[in-house]
This record gives structure tokens, C-alpha cells and sequence, in this order.
């Protein structure tokens, strides 16, 4: 593989990787910092079909509402690749409920990255 092809490869993971630690840290200014303008995010929920944000605005109203809902989530990366200018992470989420009950969903992201920062997610969850 010619080393301009690995570059763009590993470059979608590497953004990929950091967003998810962002993720982690609950961390709004660093995943705003790691996607376009023009971003879209279509979320696994409500099911089947999710909801689309779009734009940095409204994504960054999604995360916002999503770490305030679910103060204490992590996400661990079970599996990762990367194909040109997409790339899969498959992961598992953990949190609390109010009662202090945990819960676990599986799930995975396609991830579109373009320039460096991420321009498409595309939620998926088992379940």
C-alpha cells in the first residue's frame, strides 16, 4: 500500500480514537474541535431509523444533552478499522441508571473523516 493511502488510514482512526476519548472525558470542546461545520451525526435513537443533527451546533446540542443524561458514560473500543475516508469502531457503552444500576449497550460508529476532522457519524446499537 503506497504510503500516502496508509497516511489517509491511519488518519481516520487516529480521529476516531481521539473522539472517543474525548467521549470519555465528557469532553464537549474537544469533540467540537474534531468535526466539521457541516457534520452530521445520525443517531441510534429512536429506533429504527435514529435522529439526524446537523451542523456543529446541533451536534454539539446532541453530545451536550447526552453527557448531561448520562453523566458517568464510558465507551471502550472493542474493535476498530478503517477503510480510505471511513472508519468502523465498534465499542460498548457502560452507565448508571438513577437507582445506581449499571447498564450496557454494544454498538458501533461509522465514522467519515475528511481534511482531519470528522464530517459523518453514523450510530448503530445491538438491541
Amino acid at each position: 500500500m503506497c504510503p500516502a493511502k496508509m497516511a489517509k488510514l491511519e488518519s481516520a482512526m487516529r480521529v476516531a480514537l481521539e473522539f472517543n476519548e474525548a467521549f470519555n472525558r465528557h469532553d464537549l470542546a474537544g469533540i467540537i474541535n474534531l468535526i466539521s461545520d457541516e457534520c452530521v451525526v445520525e443517531s441510534s435513537s429512536p429506533p429504527t431509523d435514529g435522529k439526524v443533527y446537523k451542523g456543529r451546533e446541533a451536534v454539539a446540542r446532541y453530545w451536550l444533552e447526552l453527557f448531561q443524561h448520562s453523566p458517568d458514560a464510558r465507551r471502550e473500543v472493542e474493535e476498530i478499522f478503517s477503510a480510505g475516508f471511513r472508519c468502523v469502531m465498534r465499542w460498548k457503552t457502560s452507565h448508571l441508571d438513577g437507582s445506581g444500576i449499571k447498564h450496557t449497550v454494544k454498538g458501533a460508529d461509522i465514522f467519515r473523516v475528511d481534511g482531519g476532522l470528522i464530517t459523518e457519524i453514523l450510530s448503530y446499537i445491538k438491541g
